[in-house]
Order: structure tokens, then C-alpha cells, then sequence
């Protein structure tokens, strides 16, 4: 491909926000609220590399209103798509062929779900997005922020969005175009978990020197039409176990919308040490357990999906701001792990940011470091929240589902909750990154996972057909391999390859001729979902995920 840098027409800004989920919708509506209290001018983009906003967006959801009150405190009022409050909720632990029940009242009460609601988080986005440019914002879908600019001095001053037309070989079609530079006094990146742009901020600044290392699970989302008999809108149930092992982090969510549909779902910590396990098996057998299989029957499947998921919580957030900008939302990683819930500290993140930038560009400031989010997070009741639950995934990995996550985990959260963060273990740490969590194949036997029946469960390429992914195809692979000879030469002999198992859209394949010899490497990109799993979890990582072109992956509908 030709190095040359082309010549892009270039806008300015004076906040520039990459990503239209929860957390940068949220910081585009604060500044324009901010700019109309103070009586100022404020100009705000967002770009958005899903075909519209809402078509990446992926999460379970039982939405935590309380980011929503400080942003809109009438929103009740406003036709948000918010309308299913939680009306019951269980928590299971799963056998083979039963459940044990385990009782809410004795549940932290930071685990409970009072007080909030089922919803699809793409359209709370969509609508967040018609409450932005209402106010003014400008919002690019499908325009992904490949590249980030910067000044002389070393500060981020905005990012290229938008160059398309580079064909498969590297070369320019007649089709290119060189895309944008979209360049802000500051630039808030809300790229969601494990974007390309945050990873490479974080490590140019070193903003994960002073955190644990970040943790992920892998979450797994179908959405069905069930039969209106069984439906029970506002019903929200997480279980523990089968069919994971007890050493193995993860459980399922079902959650009960208000028209015959539920989300159901499927959590995988990517700390797994098996390299023969396979995630999506897990999720497809964990339908087949007698309760989950009743509800289906006479139902179907209409949407299916994936995403990488932020588990490390306190420990592993990382310095939150750069020159020339912030992380904000899952960029960062707020979720809440037992809560299973981020969404709220992603709005609320956002806002903070918001706040920052906007007292920076009002008082004619732009480059230097918005120290003020940062102080403002460490104040936060998002800081607060995750300082309470700090040790549960920590005492999950180390002592598995029932000790660590149900027995010593539930009783640490009480102590925290009850003695406002006081916890006798004091702050536990992450050890090792997921991908490095990987253990030889050598260690472990091959897991049989039972073929799909096309009714209950489904092969991958099967499903992926109801994510409506699409990728133009003559583009170069945006998923790169820094060393094209390492998946054969190393990961296949070493960790039979968990490439073929953690992606849960079959984009890897280790292919063989007749006879079984020479094996290679497949990437079958036009597959992905934009999970980001590869990223994380390679026990070599060799795996470079990039933006393809805008308006490629997913298309969810109402995820």
C-alpha cells in the first residue's frame, strides 16, 4: 500500500466524542445542556462507526436509571424506550438437570434490581441520539475513527474518520476516499470495550501504568418471541453453574420485555484456562438445561450477537485523562461485575468529562489534560460503586463460582455495603491478563460439545445471519496478525489454536487439505462482530483488531 498521506479536508470542533453508545451521547448532551445554562456556544461531533447509532450497541440490559436522572431528569416524560420496570427477580445456581434457588431477600442489596428497568440499550441509544441533535450535536454514523491526530507537542487534536475505497491488495480503488480529520480542542473517546483508538492511547500516555491489568468476559446475547403464556414482563433472572465448571468464571441473564420477547444471554470470563473451551458451545448447550428449554419451546429466535464485556472494575480503571482528551464509559471499564451493570457509570462518566471539557474550552484552554473528570471520578459515586465490589471478581478467579463468587464474594459485598467500603480482605488484585490466563492444551482434554437441532440451538454461521453483519469485502482484513506464521507454528501445537473456539462468529478457521497436512490460517473477516474477543484473549497476542470501514459489522436491531 502506498505510505503516502493523503490530503484530507479537515472540520473543526471544539469537543470531538468517538462513539455514539451510552457514554458519548451522554457527554454530547451535557456540553450542548451546559452551553444553553451559561448562555455560550459550544460545537460537538460524534462519530460513530456502526451504520447508525444503535447498530453495535450490544448489552443485556437492565438499565440502572440513575445515569439517566442526572442527565434527564425528566426523561419519564420524554418517549424513552424505557417502559418495562423490574417487577420480579431470581437468582439460580444450575445443575444438569435442575436449579437451586437462592433467596433474593439474602442477596446484597447492590445485587438487586429494584428500581430499574429491561430495556434494549440500542435504542435508549438511538433515542439519546434524537435528544443530541435536537440540541445541536452532530452526529456521523458510519464513520469510524481509524487514527488518532496529534499536535507538535505530543496532545491529541482529533482523529481520521471516514477513509474508504483501499481494496484488498492495499491499493486505492477508484472508489477511495481519504477520509476526514475531525479535529477538537479536546477529544472524549467512547469507543466501548477494547477500542482500538483506547488501546492505543492508554499505552502511549501510560495510563495503565498504575492499575491492575484489565479483565473481560465474553457475553453472548440471543433475543426470542416466546409464547404469550410463558412471557412475565419485568422478570429478571441470573443463574451460577452448569454448564461451566466451577473454575470457570461466567453465568447466564433472561431478561422479560413487556411484548412476548426476552433477552437471553450467556457470560464467559476470558480468564478461562482451557484452550478446548468454546463459549458459544457453552451458551447453545446452556439452552438445552430442562427450564431454559420449556420456555423456549413454540418460541423463536429473531436477533443474535456478541461483545467483549469490561470485568476488572476498581482496580484495573486507568488514568482517565491524556492531553487532549478523556476515556469515558467502558473505553475505561466501569462495569460493575456482581451488578452486571455499566451503563449508568458509562452515562455518568460522560457527563463528568462533559463538565471538564466544557470549563476548559470556555476558559480558552484546549490540548492539556482535563484534570478536573479525573477529580471528578474520584469523588464519584461511580468510584464509590466499584470500590464496594472490588474483590468479588477477584475472589472468583481464585477460588471459583460457589467459594469465591457466591460464599466468600456475597459476604465481602455485604461488609462493603454495610461498612461503607470497609472490607477485612482489604483490596484484592488481578493477577495475569486473560490472554495470559491460557494454558497448554497439553494440561486439558477436548470438551464434546452436542451438534445444533436448528430449533433450540444453532451453529455460529447460522447465527451470525441474525446479527445482519456485513463488511464490504473488498477491503483489507481489519483483524491484523502481527506475525502471519505464529497461529500454526505456535498457538495450534502449543493451545490447539482457541482462535477456531473463543470467536464467536467463526472467523478463524485452521484449514487443512486432503489428508490433513499443511494446515493454515483463515480469517474469515466479513464474519465479525466486533466482539474484540480476539484482541483480548490470544495467548500469543497476535491479534490486532482495527476498524474496517464505517457502516461495517453488526446491524442489531433491538440489543
Amino acid at each position: 500500500m502506498n505510505d503516502q498521506v493523503p490530503e484530507r479536508e479537515s472540520m473543526e470542533f471544539d469537543v470531538v466524542i468517538v462513539g455514539a453508545g451510552p457514554a458519548g451521547l451522554s457527554a454530547a448532551i451535557r456540553l450542548k445542556q451546559c452551553a444553553q445554562e451559561t448562555g455560550r456556544e459550544i460545537n460537538v461531533v460524534v462519530v460513530e462507526k456502526g451504520s447508525e447509532v444503535g447498530a453495535h450497541i450490544l448489552s443485556g440490559a437492565v438499565l440502572d436509571p440513575s445515569g439517566l436522572d442526572a442527565l434527564l431528569p425528566d426523561w419519564r416524560n420524554m418517549g424513552a424506550p424505557i417502559d418495562t420496570p423490574v417487577q420480579s427477580e431470581s437468582f439460580k445456581i444450575l445443575g444438569a438437570a435442575g436449579s437451586f434457588p437462592l433467596p433474593v431477600w439474602g442477596m446484597p442489596e447492590m445485587v438487586k434490581n429494584h428500581g430499574c428497568y429491561v430495556v434494549s440499550m440500542g435504542n435508549v441509544c438511538r433515542w439519546l441520539a434524537e435528544q443530541a441533535e435536537a440540541a445541536g450535536v452532530e452526529i456521523y454514523p458510519g464513520m469510524a475513527a481509524s487514527q488518532v491526530l496529534y499536535r507538535e507537542d505530543g496532545s491529541v487534536r482529533g482523529v481520521v474518520v471516514g477513509e474508504m475505497g483501499i481494496g484488498k491488495d492495499g491499493e486505492k480503488r477508484d472508489s477511495y476516499e481519504p477520509g476526514m480529520e475531525l479535529v477538537g480542542k479536546y477529544v472524549l473517546i467512547g469507543e466501548g470495550v477494547r477500542g482500538s483508538l483506547a488501546k492505543q492511547l492508554i499505552e502511549r500516555f501510560g495510563l495503565g501504568d498504575d492499575c491492575d491489568p484489565q479483565k473481560f468476559g465474553i457475553g453472548l446475547k440471543e433475543l426470542w418471541e416466546i409464547a404469550p403464556e410463558k412471557s412475565r414482563p419485568g422478570h429478571v433472572q441470573h443463574t451460577f453453574g452448569w454448564p461451566l465448571n466451577d473454575d470457570t468464571g461466567g453465568g447466564s441473564f433472561l431478561y422479560h420485555y413487556s411484548d412476548n420477547t426476552i433477552a437471553l444471554g450467556f457470560v464467559v470470563h476470558l480468564n478461562y484456562k482451557n484452550p478446548y473451551l468454546y463459549p458459544y458451545g457453552e451458551f447453545q448447550k446452556f439452552k438445552t438445561h430442562p427450564e431454559i428449554a420449556e420456555l423456549l419451546e413454540g418460541g423463536k429466535r429473531i436477533a443474535y450477537g456478541s461483545r467483549a464485556i469490561t470485568e476488572g472494575g476498581y482496580q484495573s480503571v486507568p488514568k482517565l485523562t491524556f492531553k487532549g482528551g478523556a476515556l469515558i464509559g467502558c473505553s475505561a471499564g466501569f462495569v460493575n461485575v456482581p451488578r452486571i451493570k455499566g451503563n449508568h457509570n458509562a452515562m455518568l462518566t460522560g457527563i463528568m468529562a462533559a463538565n471538564a471539557a466544557f470549563d476548559a474550552v470556555i476558559a480558552g484552554r484546549e490540548g492539556d489534560e482535563l484534570s478536573a473528570y479525573q477529580a471528578a471520578y474520584d469523588e464519584s459515586p461511580v468510584k464509590a460503586e466499584l470500590y464496594k465490589a472490588r474483590n468479588v471478581k477477584p475472589l472468583w478467579s481464585k477460588f471459583g463460582t460457589r467459594i469465591g463468587a457466591i460464599a466468600l464474594g456475597g459476604i465481602d459485598l455485604w461488609t462493603n455495603t454495610a461498612l461503607s467500603g470497609f472490607s477485612f480482605l482489604g483490596t484484592l488484585h488481578h493477577g495475569k491478563t486473560d490472554a495470559a490466563a491460557t494454558e497448554p492444551a497439553s494440561k486439558h482434554k477436548p470438551i464434546d460439545y452436542p451438534r445444533a437441532d436448528g430449533a433450540l440451538t444453532f451453529d455460529r454461521l447460522t447465527n451470525v445471519a441474525f446479527s445482519a453483519t456485513n463488511h464490504e469485502e473488498d477491503q483489507p482484513a481489519h483483524l491484523l496478525l502481527k506475525d502471519p506464521s505464529i497461529p500454526i507454528d505456535v498457538n495450534l501445537p502449543r493451545y490447539a489454536e482457541p482462535a477456531q473456539r473463543y470467536c464467536p462468529a467463526g472467523v478463524y478457521e485452521v484449514v487443512t487439505e486432503d489428508g490433513g497436512a499443511d494446515p493454515r490460517f483463515q480469517i474469515n473477516a466479513q464474519n465479525c462482530v466486533h466482539c474484540k474477543t480476539c484482541d483480548i484473549k490470544d495467548p500469543s497476542q497476535n491479534i490486532v483488531w482495527t476498524t474496517p470501514e464505517g457502516g461495517g459489522g453488526p446491524n442489531y436491531p433491538n440489543m
